[in-house]
């Protein structure tokens, strides 16, 4: 494969995982996952695989969502998103100790842009098991990672003032 047409399946690829994920911001889930799949099919990427998780998060399907996690950290063990995703599917699948070391493997992975979703949900799971001081220690990293974050923010506030 020439490099100019690998550059154009590329695109091709890009331009239907941006339209996937126009269709999911909207709600239209059918039309995302089939055109997440169509970028895979063309060009398979971690990130595609992560966000056809996701697609079929929203539909509640937790457990499609962890195995197309599975593939995106087999083609990129780097990539945090997928390792975080499967943490955050499996506490909604009321299975938190299987969550904790994806979390902390999410923590770990080079390429992550946003640690504070992890942090935040070892947070969760830590209070939920009633470790406070672990919780809290959690959501105050989640904090720092990212001052702004709203939902670390309210879990410290709720979790620290019963303390007071």
């Amino acid at each position: 494969m020439t490099d100019l047409s690998y550059r154009k399946l590329k695109l091709k690829a890009k331009s239907y995982f941006n339209s996937a994920y126009q269709m999911q911001k909207q709600g239209k889930l059918k039309e995302s996952i089939y055109l997440y799949k169509c970028s895979l099919e063309i060009l398979p990427t971690a990130e595609a695989y992560t966000y056809l998780g996701w697609a079929y998060s929203w539909n509640g399907e937790y457990e499609k969502a962890i195995e197309e996690c599975k593939k995106a950290i087999s083609l990129d063990p780097d990539y945090g998103n997928a390792y975080n995703d499967i943490g955050a599917y499996l506490i909604s699948l009321n299975r938190t100790e299987e969550a904790i070391p994806w979390l902390k493997r999410a923590l770990k992975a080079k390429r992550y842009e946003n640690y504070a979703y992890p942090y935040l949900n070892l947070g969760r799971i830590y209070e939920q098991k009633g470790h406070w001081s672990y919780a809290l220690r959690y959501y105050r990293l989640s904090m720092e990672e990212r001052p702004d974050y709203q939902p670390a923010k309210t879990a410290y506030d709720k979790l620290h003032g019963r303390f007071n």
